[in-house]
C-alpha cells in the first residue's frame, strides 16, 4: 500500500513538471527564446535565410491569412527608359499607381472569395518581403480557397505564388520605427514595411458595407488612361 502512494506522488510530481515544461515551451513560442521555431518567420511569415534557416517555419495548415509572394512591383524601383537606364516616377503617380492596384486585387479577391478583414502591402526592398500582399479574410476556408485557386493564377504577366501564413496580428509584424518616421534599415528592414493607401479609398475600401467595383481614380479626379499590362498566358490582363 505504501508502495503504491509512493508511485502516485511520483507521477504526480512528473505531471507537475511535464505541465510546466509545456507551459514555458508554448509561452516562448515564435519568440527570440525559442531555439527551435524561427520567430521571424512565425511574425511575418517570411525569413530572410529562406530553407537555408537553422530554425523551423512552421507553415500552417489553416489560417485567416494568405500571402501573395512578389505580387507588388513599386514603379519608382522597376521603371526604365528604352535605353536601361532608371526613368524618374514622381510620388504621386507612385501613390495613384498603389492605389489602383490595392484596389484592383482587393476587390477581386473579395468578390470572389470573401469578406477581407484588412489587406497590407510591404514596401521592403528584401527579397523574402519585396511586393509581398498580405490578405486576411474572415474566414479561414475562403483562405483556403483562395490560395489553391490563385496558384494555377497569372497577374500583370507574372505567375501568382500564394500560400497561407502565420500571421493574423499585423501589429506584431511592422516596424515601429518606420511608422514614425524613424527606420535607419531603409528598405532592408526585416520588418514590415507597409505601405499606407489614400484616405479616400480606405473609407471606400473598409468604411461601408458590401464592396463595388468602381472605376480608378486619377489625382485629378478624372478617370485615367487604361494601364498597358503584358500579355499573360492565359490571356487575362491584370486580373488574376
Amino acid at each position: 500500500m505504501l508502495l503504491n502512494n509512493g508511485n502516485d506522488i511520483n507521477r504526480r510530481q512528473s505531471w507537475r513538471v511535464w505541465v510546466k515544461m509545456a507551459e514555458y515551451l508554448a509561452s516562448i513560442f515564435g519568440t527570440e527564446k525559442d531555439k527551435v521555431n524561427c520567430s521571424f518567420y512565425f511574425k511575418i511569415g517570411a525569413c530572410r535565410h529562406g530553407d537555408r534557416c537553422s530554425r523551423l517555419h512552421n507553415k500552417p495548415t489553416f489560417s485567416q491569412t494568405i500571402v501573395l509572394l512578389n505580387l507588388y512591383r513599386n514603379p519608382q524601383n522597376t521603371a526604365q527608359t528604352a535605353d536601361g537606364s532608371h526613368c524618374h516616377v514622381s510620388d504621386v503617380e507612385v501613390q495613384e499607381h498603389y492605389d489602383n492596384f490595392f484596389e484592383e486585387v482587393f476587390t477581386e479577391l473579395q468578390e470572389k472569395y470573401g469578406e477581407i478583414e484588412e489587406m497590407n502591402v510591404c514596401d521592403n526592398l528584401g527579397d523574402h518581403l519585396v511586393g509581398n500582399v498580405y490578405v486576411k479574410f474572415r474566414r479561414e476556408e475562403d483562405a483556403e480557397r483562395a490560395v489553391v485557386e490563385l496558384n494555377n493564377r497569372w497577374f500583370n504577366g507574372q505567375a501568382v505564388h500564394a500560400e497561407l501564413s502565420p500571421v493574423t496580428d499585423f501589429r506584431e509584424s511592422c516596424c515601429r520605427q518606420y511608422e514614425m518616421g524613424e527606420c535607419t534599415r531603409g528598405g532592408f528592414c526585416n520588418f514590415m514595411h507597409l505601405r499606407p493607401i489614400s484616405r479616400d479609398l480606405r473609407r471606400q475600401l473598409y468604411g461601408r458595407g458590401p464592396r463595388r467595383r468602381s472605376p480608378p481614380r486619377s489625382h485629378t479626379g478624372h478617370r485615367p488612361r487604361e494601364r498597358n499590362r503584358r500579355r499573360s498566358p492565359d490571356h487575362r490582363h491584370g486580373r488574376f
